[in-house]
């Protein structure tokens, strides 16, 4: 039986792919307050101006490509059971080829109704704007887990981190919550693996091995090590 592999990443595997986040200073959330195009709240006050948000994030997304991380977890799947929890919203795991991908945050592509959370549609990199409506007949809005809102999936996420026997972390901080609580889920004698440039504070992380590199030269490296680690067993 492969060993399962789950798999937590963040921004930092997406912005070597061109992704902006809002931390970056050159980045899209630069012209914009998270207050005003990522809460619920902002949606009520100011739909047009949260579209615009979303719709521009999505024209980006259509222009960036998976990058060598992405295509290194691709591999890993040739002799693990590899299951990727990530926060990202964009669809460079789905790109780049991965199996399993379970999105925390919600997905960039897809918009869903104001009237039943469960109608989602896969829209793709197109716009949509005031007055596009499901077929219930309410407004569509991003299918984005907003600042302030539940994550619907983060108990299948803990559920999943409860089966890990090898827990890799790619380019997030571990601040944010609830996806960075998931590391305490590990069962007791499972390795992490932490693949981030940063100069984390990560000392009450059990058995981790912190690699201080970007995804892209970080992550490939570290597939190669665990692929050969089959290969010697």
């Amino acid at each position: 039986m492969k060993k399962k592999v789950i798999v937590l990443t963040g921004a930092g595997i997406s912005a070597e792919s061109g992704i902006k986040t809002f931390r970056d200073s050159d980045g899209l959330w630069e012209e914009y307050r998270i207050e005003d195009v990522a809460t619920y709240d902002a949606w009520l006050r100011n739909p047009a101006l949260v579209l615009e948000f979303y719709n521009r994030r999505r024209t980006q997304l259509a222009s960036v490509l998976p990058n060598r991380a992405h295509h290194a977890l691709v591999m890993l799947e040739q002799k693990y059971d590899v299951r990727i929890i990530t926060q990202n919203v964009d669809d460079l795991h789905e790109r780049a080829g991965s199996s399993y991908i379970l999105h925390l945050h919600g997905e960039l592509t897809k918009v869903r109704s104001t009237a039943n959370p469960e109608l989602v549609t896969d829209i793709g990199y197109s716009e949509i704007g005031q007055g596009d409506k499901c077929s219930l007949g309410s407004q569509l809005r991003p299918h984005i887990v907003w600042f302030g809102e539940a994550v619907p999936l983060i108990q299948e996420a803990s559920e999943l981190t409860m089966q890990a026997d090898i827990l890799l972390v790619i380019g997030t901080s571990l601040a944010v919550y609830p996806a960075a609580g998931l590391v305490n889920y590990v069962p007791a004698n499972c390795r992490i693996f932490l693949v981030d440039p940063g100069d984390l504070q990560v000392q009450w992380i059990k058995n981790l091995e912190f690699i201080r590199e970007k995804a892209g030269t970080g992550v490939p490296d570290l597939v190669d090590r665990l692929l050969s680690e089959t290969d010697n067993n």
